[in-house]
């Protein structure tokens, strides 16, 4: 093995075109804006108008910090988040953050399988639950049967189903100078549901299955690639693999928080200019832009949860399976024959099933969804000051331990975080 660690693989994907290095971080931003990220996106919008815009800006290069620190954990070390835990920390510590991240992961299915069916049925009618099922069925097919090399080029072209909400944009009247203003001189206001819905927002871009996604789709990428090597162990690919890594999330970050301030474009400028500002669900708010913006806009809308489903579901389901494979030593890889990685694909198939029949209960999706939110505050929290201790490891990380600005601002998204979740628990307690 040693033998093949060759500083000639340094120039290994230096000339590949700069679209094809775009992987993990595009994916994991793209993921972000899931059904349920657009119904809060759609809620803040329509509650506040231009005035939540801000939050979007705010949020970009913690989000880009965190997730890059993350990225270069599994790329450097070789091993996503869940191994590196079980390794340097108490397990009771790793299992208990694994249970809450799978418990949430969960139920943000259910909420996002929910949402696509019923963006599909406000599209071409009919049953909706059956749409659900079809859509989780096809869901699991994409992730048990089709390899990680070729299904990852189906998670970036369904990267494309977000640009139905820029499309949005061009049906409805925008006035540019105002939201120019008001993204960055915003009338806040100290009232409990404003509060909320910023702790709401935080919540949705900074997300513990995000992380574990991103560290070990990393991890992903040097198995499928015989040539490449955790960083630890081939340093002379240091300079092209953490620049890839760079720009692979600042522009899957910015991907995600454009679209993310497009939703709140257009719920901003449709819904709460007409006086609609109490929205529960994506489909919902799809539903409601018909009458006002028109038929286009009502399309590109529905279509678009469809799409962000789809991307979004493997994820959840992905990083929830990643981080128990990890927590208990499991054989995991996306590019692994189901029979040989049999409990990974397990977790997958369980973690879908349970979301699809969460679903057909009684159980309210909104509250069940804000719950959700609830556990990935407080499971992010821990994981993200984990994390940074790990990035400054020299037996995690080796040479390539963090610092100088990246470090920084990763703690800087920790402390932000940290302080949105005591925001949280204090609203609910008043």
């Amino acid at each position: 093995m040693e033998s093949n660690l060759t500083p000639s693989t340094a120039r290994d994907g230096a000339a590949s075109p700069w679209l094809e290095k775009l992987g993990p971080g595009l994916i994991t931003g793209a993921a972000d804006d899931d059904p349920s990220g657009i119904a809060t996106y759609s809620q803040a919008g329509a509650a506040f108008g231009f005035d939540i815009l801000w939050t979007i800006l705010l949020t970009y290069p913690l989000m880009v910090a965190i997730q890059i620190i993350s990225a270069r954990i599994g790329r450097v070390s070789g091993h996503g988040l869940a191994t590196n835990l079980r390794r340097h920390y108490p397990v009771s510590l790793l299992y208990g953050t694994v249970l809450l991240l799978l418990v949430a992961n969960t139920i943000n299915i259910a909420a996002d399988l929910s949402a696509m069916g019923a963006a599909v049925n406000l599209v071409v009618g009919g049953p909706a639950r059956l749409y659900t099922v079809g859509l989780a069925v096809l869901s699991l097919g994409l992730q048990v049967f089709i390899p990680y090399k070729a299904y990852v080029r189906v998670l970036k072209w369904l990267t494309l189903a977000l640009f139905a909400y820029v499309g949005v944009v061009f049906a409805v009247k925008i006035p540019w100078a105002t939201v120019a203003i008001r993204s960055v001189l915003p009338h806040l206001s100290w009232s409990s549901i404003y509060l909320t819905t910023v702790v709401a927002m935080f919540g949705t871009t900074i997300s513990p299955y995000l992380f574990f996604w991103q560290a070990s789709e990393e991890v992903e990428d040097l198995r499928a690639d015989a040539r490449q090597h955790a960083l630890k162990k081939a340093p002379w690919q240091a300079a092209v693999n953490l620049r890839r890594i760079g720009s692979d999330t600042r522009i899957g970050m910015a991907f995600s928080n454009v679209i993310a301030f497009f939703i709140i474009l257009t719920t901003a400028a449709t819904l709460h200019a007409h006086n609609v500002t109490d929205i529960q669900t994506s489909a919902q708010a799809a539903s409601a832009l018909k009458p006002i913006a028109g038929q286009f806009a009502f399309l590109l809308f529905s279509l678009g949860i469809v799409g962000t489903g789809l991307l979004a579901l493997p994820v959840l389901a992905g990083s929830a399976a990643y981080a128990m494979a990890g927590a208990f030593r499991w054989k995991n890889s996306l590019e692994l024959d189901p029979r040989l990685a049999k409990r990974f694909y397990a977790i997958i198939v369980l973690a879908t099933v349970v979301g699809l029949a969460f679903g057909f209960t009684s159980i309210d999706p909104i509250k069940a969804l804000f719950w959700s939110a609830v556990i990935n505050g407080v499971t992010a929290v821990p994981i993200m000051v984990l994390m940074m201790k790990m990035a400054v490891r020299e037996d995690v990380m080796g040479k390539f331990i963090v610092s100088g600005s990246l470090r920084l601002v990763g703690w800087l998204a920790t402390g932000v975080m940290g302080i949105a979740v005591a925001g949280m628990f204090i609203l609910m307690l008043v």
